[in-house]
């Protein structure tokens, strides 16, 4: 079992729509750690760390999120591990 992080931005419809709620909650339900972000030009960053197939459910999950977003882009890239405790909405 491998164990890593990616950070990901998902551009769209994702603010406003309980995108980051979702994703926090997906990620908990994979057994994922890390965080959702608005960011200022209207996009979510995420950042997950787990088991290297749950971050990848999680990343095929961002491609369209709830069903409330209408995600139009998604990139992503491996980062270094970082050890952060539950998965939380900033």
């Amino acid at each position: 079992m491998s164990q890593m992080c990616a950070i990901a931005t998902v551009s769209g419809r994702v603010q406003g729509v309980g995108f980051r709620f979702h994703t926090a909650h997906e990620g908990l339900r994979l057994s994922l750690s890390g965080f959702a972000r608005n960011e200022d030009d209207g996009s979510v960053t995420v950042l997950m760390c787990g088991e290297e197939t749950n971050v990848n459910r999680l990343l095929a999950w961002l491609e369209h999120g709830p069903t409330t977003a209408n995600v139009t882009g998604l990139t992503h890239e491996r980062v270094d591990w970082q050890l952060i405790d539950g998965f939380s909405i900033r």
